[in-house]
């Protein structure tokens, strides 16, 4: 959505049933699509790799560990839904400009550098993903027909290169109001696929078998060093943590809510709503994934070829993981599209290609479609640039892990607490003041430990990896 010159002061009519009161167009989401928005960017590829967390950290501490971090996500959340709004009812329509109002000076640059930074390498995991699933369908398949002990790998390039092309093509949607469409078609995709993992695995569980579990994961020993056994728990913190990652985009989520009723109390339910739903889903895949593969567990339970058959049912969710992250991918990058949209236009107000959009009518029957040379240009670039990334770091388990550890504590829990302080003139030193600050504190060494041990991995990944030629 455009800000500020859109509108020029006689523009702005308040009394326009089309305008909000900023004087922008309406806006028009609901409980239904802010939640929907929510579970397409909380239920991602991180659902994939609660199996594996799970066996690192074993029956108590895996559930545990997931609970924990509802709780913390629900409970920031809640605190970050009351800044949209400033005091004197202004709006911030980014996590930047919540940041900007409530707390100012440096804090903006940081909050700048670790939104953005998250989402662009949000956006590099959810194409890694996508392509592990393509390369699955294909595998499922070759499978099939000629066997398990088949020699089925195919290099992860093209597919990665595929899903690029889709998203530069889905990059072209002009802002985040225009997404509700993908964002339920996302959010049912990632039922499903969801759905279809817990089936297999009790189905894999009533077979019955001879796996492994454990109290406390993955037993030391010959094949695990206490050194690996620790590294491994951190990673798995930071898989969990990245399950969670939605915060860096929740303000964003919330501009788009119609003022009536008030924003926050619709993001407050949607928030519960969502985390609710989606931590049901995710103590459901970590036990029962758990359960069926054991100690063993693939680092992503759909396509590490857990479960071969149906192969037909494997295909089925993959293709949704594909279409679900399709979607998903836009939810995270537009407000990064948004940001460097704005600075632009503020940098070059003269400028014909920053500014200047037009209107396309493609088919007769639908609305004729907004666009913008600087924005094709722009994105597209983007997009490739993701894309190539994606092709040096292939590294599923370690890069989702190393995503969410990272962005957990200053986007999800410094910030929100900062900025409810700040809001609420909490008193230093007072009770409210200490305790919000522990928790603080604690987040942060969980956020350390678990980017360490993500960063280990990614090194051990390393030691092996030829760029471009990566088999899956």
């Amino acid at each position: 959505m455009e800000r500020g010159s859109s509108f020029s002061t006689e523009e702005r009519s308040y009394g326009d049933a089309k305008l909000d009161d900023d004087g922008l167009q309406k806006r028009t989401g609901t409980f239904i699509s802010t939640t929907a928005h929510i579970i397409t960017g909380v239920i991602g590829s991180g659902v994939l790799s609660l199996a594996w967390a799970f066996a690192q950290l074993g029956w108590v501490a895996g559930p545990v560990s997931l609970l924990v971090f509802a709780v913390i996500t629900w409970f920031t959340s809640v605190l970050l839904a009351d800044c949209y709004r400033y005091p004197d009812g202004k709006r911030n329509y980014t996590y930047m400009d919540a940041v900007t109002a409530h707390l100012g000076g440096s804090n903006v640059k940081v909050c700048g550098t670790a939104q953005h930074s998250n989402l662009v390498g949000t956006g590099i995991s959810y194409t890694i993903t996508t392509a592990l699933s393509m390369s699955a369908i294909s595998k499922s398949n070759c499978y099939h027909k000629y066997g398990h002990g088949a020699d089925c790998k195919h290099t992860n390039n093209t597919y990665i290169i595929l899903f690029g092309v889709a998203q530069i093509i889905l990059s072209q949607i002009p802002n985040f109001h225009k997404l509700s469409f993908l964002s339920l078609i996302a959010a049912i995709m990632s039922f499903t696929y969801s759905s279809i993992g817990l089936g297999l695995s009790i189905d894999r569980i009533a077979r019955g078998g001879h796996v492994k579990t454990s109290l406390m994961g993955q037993p030391i020993g010959a094949d695990l060093s206490s050194a690996d056994k620790m590294w491994n728990t951190f990673a798995a913190l930071g898989d969990i943590a990245f399950a969670y990652s939605f915060s860096n985009i929740l303000v964003e989520i919330q501009d788009t809510i119609k003022a009536s009723p008030r924003e926050n109390k619709v993001m407050k339910q949607a928030t519960f709503a969502g985390i609710a739903i989606s931590t049901v889903f995710y103590m459901l895949c970590g036990v029962l994934g758990y359960a069926a593969f054991g100690n063993d567990a693939p680092s992503n339970f759909l396509t590490g070829f857990g479960f071969y058959d149906p192969f037909w049912l494997i295909d089925l969710a993959n293709v949704c993981i594909i279409v679900h992250l399709l979607g998903a991918y836009q939810v995270f990058t537009q407000p990064l599209f948004a940001f460097v949209e704005e600075q632009c236009k503020r940098k070059w107000p003269e400028s014909r290609f920053v500014n200047h959009e037009s209107t396309i009518k493609v088919v007769p029957a639908l609305p004729a479609l907004s666009f913008s040379a600087f924005r094709l240009v722009w994105r597209s670039a983007y997009v490739v640039v993701t894309t190539f990334v994606s092709m040096l770091l292939p590294f599923f388990n370690d890069f989702v892990g190393l995503i969410g550890a990272a962005a957990f504590w200053p986007l999800t829990v410094y910030f929100p607490i900062e900025m409810y302080i700040a809001r609420a003139k909490i008193r230093r030193l007072s009770f409210t003041w200490v305790w919000l600050q522990i928790l603080s504190v604690v987040c942060f060494i969980i956020s350390v430990v678990a980017s360490a041990g993500s960063i280990r991995g990614l090194i051990q990944s390393v030691k092996t990896f030829q760029p471009f030629h990566v088999e899956s």
